[in-house]
């Protein structure tokens, strides 16, 4: 079954409460995401899903040349990064939008939907 990454994305300096504007908003999406995944994986979508540390935790890594440069912060500057994804099974790209709707819903936050490679995605690189 094809896999899709349910990528949320939240702002670059959340505040103290992240992007929720009361703590019992916050707990309400986290109880709510909870519940999200828990059904992901009573109806067989689940794959794995996890949340990020904030994007000023990453480090950069450009190992092209003779020794790796390793620089702080993320890669791309911008207003949003990704705080959290879900990695779901969807019979189709249909199915993965509506779970994606509902994680959405669920989390207070915008989620990008995006289909894995396969090894049909490449025919012409893996045939002599």
């Amino acid at each position: 079954m094809p896999r899709y990454l349910l990528s949320v994305h939240g702002p670059a300096e959340p505040g103290e409460l992240g992007n929720y504007p009361s703590q019992d908003a916050m707990l309400q999406a986290f109880a709510d995401t909870a519940a999200f995944t828990e059904r992901l994986q009573r109806e067989g979508h689940f794959v794995f899903a996890g949340g990020l540390a904030p994007a000023t935790t990453a480090t950069t890594v450009d190992g092209h040349g003779a020794t790796p440069v390793l620089t702080d912060g993320p890669y791309l500057v911008a207003k949003e990064y990704l705080g959290g994804f879900w990695v779901v099974e969807a019979p189709d790209l249909d199915r993965a939008l509506a779970l994606a709707a509902e994680g959405s819903k669920a989390c207070r936050g915008r989620i990008e939907v995006r289909p894995f490679q396969t090894e049909d995605s490449f025919p012409h690189l893996l045939k002599p």
